[in-house]
């Protein structure tokens, strides 16, 4: 693996998880309470013994600058790094990062200077554990060009994702983006040549890109050279040499969700909390997910009644009612409140005691939730003050606004309140 080179691809504006990303890039969003999206393929890597490690991004690196230098910080004796590129103007190219792949060869000069023999191209907003061990030795036992990680997928689902067709080998012949359909049924494979069993190559019989690939050096480099108006790997890097490469697709039958949209992210954080076993743990040992080290102090509840919930470090909960939510680090929450099916991400300080009123009698909102508030289906961002009486519970179930002077949005019927928002006493969402 010290001959693998790692670029992780930050993504875009993130409009679709806006407002989670007006203050931040995508990968800086906060996930399960105490991590970050792109602690994900970074731990990933660190697991799979891949240390040289790059991110590209061109929107609001700032937090996500921050977070990398605090988490990941090699010795000396290793020539392992985690690094930020950030989009900057050349003389060679003026312009911002047009896809995923122009991100890529307007640094490719960079990556040129490693002297290894496989880049390895990652997405920075999807949930999975996963070896790249595995990903790139089937790289190199079929002698491919290119690999790409594939995840089988029902007929349901299928119409959603980038699909594609294999032969006996394992190389991928066809493409097809979001097929419907005669289109969809035209896709259909025998996924029991990647390694399922009967029963499940007939359940899930086509195979969907996961936005990972491994490219052969030489290969990736020249086909960023030779193509300079392709900007997209999926759509038309890859598709486009099908033909001419060998492209393999190598099977990950595991747990895996791309939560680049709200009502994505939402339900990735609040399946967390499943009975017994949720689909995705942050509890393994083997292969653990890391992030940076807060040093906060343990949470403290006060009588509260919390069911099938994560309470992150350093909270305050007095005398509340939690059920089937996430709460995120410094989270303070005061008496009488309900929290249902919601995710809190908490706070980057403590206010101080000074500053904090909980007894309502002024006009200075506290950070954190007031008493007597009810949040049900809602996600609520950093530094949120939120007043006594509050409801926030969608009361005219409406499915989607956008009220920004007022300090949050509605998504897929999901209340999103913004990062800093001040929403007053009594106020009714």
């Amino acid at each position: 693996m010290k001959r693998v080179l790692s670029i992780i691809l930050g993504g875009g504006a993130g409009t679709r998880l806006y407002p989670l990303t007006k203050p931040r890039a995508k990968p800086a969003v906060p996930l399960a309470g105490k991590y970050r999206l792109i602690d994900i393929p970074v731990s990933n890597c660190i697991n799979s013994e891949i240390f040289k490690i790059y991110v590209l991004t061109q929107f609001n690196s700032a937090s996500l600058n921050r977070h990398i230098a605090r988490a990941y910080n090699f010795a000396g004796f290793t020539e392992g790094f985690v690094e930020v590129l950030a989009a900057q103007q050349t003389p060679e190219n003026p312009n911002w990062f047009q896809g995923t792949a122009d991100a890529v060869r307007q640094y490719m000069w960079l990556f040129e200077e490693w002297e290894v023999d496989e880049y390895l191209i990652l997405s920075g907003d999807h949930l999975y554990r996963m070896d790249y061990r595995q990903f790139v030795q089937r790289h190199r036992d079929t002698g491919a060009d290119i690999t790409i990680s594939v995840v089988p997928m029902d007929e349901r689902r299928a119409s959603d994702f980038g699909l594609m067709k294999i032969d006996a080998s394992g190389r991928v012949v066809d493409f097809s983006e979001k097929p419907k359909g005669e289109a969809l049924k035209q896709m259909q494979v025998d996924t029991s040549i990647l390694g399922l069993d009967a029963k499940q190559a007939q359940e899930r019989p086509y195979i969907a890109s996961m936005g990972i690939y491994v490219f052969k050096r030489d290969v990736l480099m020249n086909l960023l050279k030779q193509s300079p108006d392709r900007t997209d790997f999926g759509k038309e890097i890859i598709p486009a040499s099908a033909a001419d490469h060998n492209v393999q697709a190598y099977l990950f039958d595991d747990y895996w969700e791309d939560i680049g949209t709200i009502e994505a992210f939402y339900e990735a954080n609040l399946s967390l909390t499943q009975q017994p076993q949720p689909r995705f743990s942050f509890y393994d040992e083997q292969a653990p997910i890391y992030t940076r080290a807060r040093y906060l102090p343990p949470s403290k509840l006060l009588d509260c009644h919390v069911t099938e919930s994560i309470i992150g470090e350093g909270c305050i909960l007095k005398n509340c009612q939690i059920q089937h939510s996430v709460l995120g680090v410094r989270s303070r929450v005061e008496s009488g409140c309900v929290i249902d099916n919601s995710l809190l991400m908490g706070a980057d300080f403590y206010q101080p005691f000074a500053e904090r009123n909980t007894n309502c009698e002024t006009r200075t909102v506290p950070m954190g939730i007031g008493a007597n508030t009810t949040i049900r289906r809602a996600i609520i961002d950093k530094n949120a003050h939120i007043g006594c009486d509050v409801q926030i519970i969608n009361k005219d179930r409406i499915e989607e606004a956008e009220r920004e002077d007022l300090g949050f949005y509605i998504r897929n019927g999901i209340i999103v309140v913004m990062k800093n928002a001040v929403i007053p006493d009594g106020t009714i969402i």
